[in-house]
């Protein structure tokens, strides 16, 4: 649970479920509620309809000469009842609903016209609301109290909220994926400040530009402030220290030229092992000098990074150059790069890489060097191949350490793998060195950002 998109939409998913929730289960109660009032009302009209027409004949017997026109009154167990007690002649008139079965009222003290209200057991062991109330009849003998009842089965309300209930499912659910799909669409636009700010780093970090720019909310605008002002501060830090470094090598250059005539002068004076000794020094003092030089002005700001390179014309440039060397001269070069290749890479640093990565395969090569294209992943793969010695797993791990030498016999310094690495470690390229199951070694570099040259 590491990302803030998935935590508030949990969080307005549980939000939004426990809100309907808890509104159904309002919505139920007042629905219920309403209906009870609802059955309360209807249960006391029954009774003032019974007790308007509620007679004493002369003969001293209770009779109901117009009975309540409800249909349910008329059905045995049909769920709507009505009773008349007169206590005093032990009289009861019942609804036809009732069948054989008498509501046993509770016997309970209360003024004349005011309802009571409780729960009876009814006709098959149904759960009754009653309705109760005692009413004045005039008979021969004088007034006489009457104790009328209307009754209604309580299932019948439980079955109304069951159906309320189950009505309202389907648009709680409906509202739910609403609310929920619009949280997410709220999620998605609030946060869309937030990946902007992301592109802008995702840029920076490959070099297509060197600050936070665009519009942004005003709750981010000081976190874009301080990230810009911290990369102006590392940009100025590394303007200095690549100043600074391509200073120093500058500096050397002219003592080290000296030192190289020094060791020419010995030489022609006879001094040949001291010459030879110093003019190793000075090759590879030159040596880390060009390195320190390459990394200086390598391609680490913006709009360097935005200039292009043509693969092709870099590789036949680089091998036009070794087939002039004594170690490249003799060798089959087979290239096989297309015409249409165009990286996002500076020339000069694209030429530093492959060339380095060219010269070493030269000069360990016994015919022949390779060198071929291959699209594969959505990446360009440059492959370059000799068939040299190759190296052990030991020495593979070790080619690209700066200043490292598998042959000491061969000429060189050491640093030109280096660089390589570091080439390719600022422009994010992969880079696999292996050996050939036929013998000889493989360098891979795969780039990542290509294009097609214009036609």
């Amino acid at each position: 649970m590491h990302s803030i998109r998935s935590r508030f939409f949990l969080v307005s998913v549980a939000s939004v479920l426990l809100a309907l929730t808890m509104a159904s289960l309002a919505f139920i109660e007042l629905f219920r509620t309403n209906l009870e009032r609802r059955v309360d009302q209807e249960l006391t009209n029954h009774i003032n309809n019974i007790a308007g027409a509620l007679r004493v004949t002369k003969d001293d017997q209770l009779a109901l000469p117009k009975t309540p026109t409800d249909l349910r009154f008329q059905m045995p167990y049909g769920g709507l009842y009505w009773q008349a007690e007169d206590d005093v002649r032990k009289q009861t008139l019942r609804s036809p609903s009732l069948w054989d079965y008498v509501l046993d009222l509770p016997v309970d003290v209360h003024e004349s016209g005011e309802i009571h209200r409780y729960h009876l057991k009814g006709p098959d062991e149904s759960d009754l609301i009653v309705q109760e109330r005692k009413v004045i009849l005039a008979a021969p003998e004088g007034e006489r109290e009457i104790r009328i009842a209307a009754a209604i089965d309580a299932a019948e309300l439980t079955k109304a909220g069951g159906e309320f209930a189950r009505d309202m499912l389907p648009y709680a659910a409906a509202l739910a994926i609403f609310l929920i799909a619009a949280s997410l669409a709220q999620l998605t636009y609030g946060l869309r400040p937030i990946s902007s700010v992301s592109e802008g780093l995702n840029r920076i970090r490959e070099r297509k530009a060197d600050r936070l720019t665009g519009r942004f909310p005003e709750e981010l605008r000081p976190v874009v402030e301080a990230v810009n002002r911290l990369l102006d501060s590392q940009s100025e830090i590394l303007t200095r220290a690549r100043a600074a470094a391509g200073d120093l090598a500058h500096g050397l250059k002219t003592p080290l030229t000296i030192l190289a005539n020094d060791a020419e002068t010995l030489r022609e004076k006879g001094e040949t092992e001291l010459a030879h000794e110093l003019a190793h020094i000075a090759t590879v003092m030159q040596a880390h000098v060009d390195r320190e030089l390459t990394r200086s002005r390598l391609a680490v700001n913006a709009e360097l990074h935005r200039s292009v390179s043509d693969l092709r014309n870099t590789v036949q440039t680089i091998v036009r150059t070794l087939k002039r060397t004594p170690l490249g001269e003799h060798l089959d070069w087979r290239i096989s790069v297309p015409a249409d290749i165009v990286l996002d890479v500076d020339p000069h640093d694209l030429h530093e890489l492959i060339g380095n990565i060219l010269e070493n395969a030269s000069k360990w090569s016994q015919s022949w060097v390779s060198v071929r294209h291959v699209e594969t992943s959505g990446k360009t793969m440059l492959i370059v191949e000799d068939d040299g010695p190759g190296a052990d797993a030991e020495g593979i791990s070790l080619m690209t350490e700066r200043g490292m030498r598998l042959d000491t016999q061969k000429p060189g310094t050491g640093l030109g793998l280096a660089i390589v690495r570091d080439i390719a470690t600022a422009y994010e390229i992969d880079l696999r060195i292996e050996n050939r199951e036929e013998g000889g070694l493989r360098v891979t570099l795969g780039f990542r950002s290509t294009r097609c040259a214009a036609k």
